[in-house]
């Protein structure tokens, strides 16, 4: 179980409301201050208002506007330039990770190949710098 020690705050993107809630659910019981934002729209409006989070863990397949279309538009505003971005999607080819890596994305996490316990571990140890 990861050791969090410091109270992150952190945005949860995507569009599927049960994934929502079971990864908030799991930061939250690591003691991590935890914002659901149900697809890119909301989680951009969030950004605009100020005091942005310490990491967004962003899903990439949302109607609307997908998670790259998010990426592009957090850095063409500049709306958290401390904020650390992990991609968490199911999307895993070389190309989509190549993308995310482009955009400025400090992780790739593939949904399907991490239950939520090693998604909050490599998410801590790329807040605490402890992996690239």
């Amino acid at each position: 179980m990861a050791d969090t020690n410091e109270k992150y705050k952190i945005y949860l993107v995507d569009d599927d409301r049960f994934l929502l809630d079971m990864y908030a659910m799991k930061f939250k019981n690591a003691g991590m201050d935890v914002t659901a934002c149900q697809g890119g729209n909301f989680v951009l409006e969030k950004l605009r208002e100020g005091n942005p989070p310490d990491v967004i863990l962003l899903d990439v397949v949302m109607p609307e506007v997908d998670g790259f279309a998010v990426l592009e538009t957090i850095n063409r505003e500049n709306l958290a330039p401390k904020t650390k971005v992990i991609i968490l999607s199911n999307q895993g080819q070389d190309s989509d990770i190549e993308r995310a890596k482009k955009l400025g994305a400090a992780g790739y996490i593939i949904k399907a190949s991490a239950i939520p316990s090693e998604v909050l571990e490599r998410t801590s140890k790329i807040l605490k710098g402890e992996i690239e």
